[in-house]
């Protein structure tokens, strides 16, 4: 199926036909925020240990990812990844409790939301 043009689509994930909707949760300094695509990067970089690796299978450069785990270290005191460099493989990217911690809080309120509003959407018609 072709993609719409970018005016033709509506923001958000569909709950239903007439409820689409982002969720984002806030940083201490409202600076930042952790959305989705920030999620599924750092569940990625958990996965294969590789912030480049996890940038790949995202499509997108090395840069781009290492600027958005530099934003979400700014949502609290702790950083929810880490990087070593160098050694024999090259370097190594982890995930931390908090970063693990904030991933679980995400999809939770995301099942939450999900749940709420497939049930307004039903009620809509």
């Amino acid at each position: 199926m072709p993609k719409k043009a970018r005016q033709h689509r509506l923001p958000g994930d569909a709950y239903s036909a007439k409820i689409h909707a982002r969720l984002w949760i806030i940083g201490e300094n409202r600076q930042y925020y952790l959305g989705v695509g920030k999620v599924r990067l750092m569940e990625l970089i958990d996965e294969l240990g590789s912030i480049s690796q996890a940038a790949k299978v995202l499509d997108m450069s090395y840069k781009r990812a290492w600027t958005l785990i530099e934003e979400v270290n700014q949502l609290t005191h702790h950083p929810f990844v880490v990087k070593e460099v160098g050694g024999a493989g090259g370097g190594h990217a982890t995930l931390t409790d908090a970063g693990r911690a904030a991933i679980a809080q995400y999809r939770s309120l995301e099942a939450d939301l999900s749940a709420f509003l497939k049930a307004r959407g039903a009620q809509l018609g």
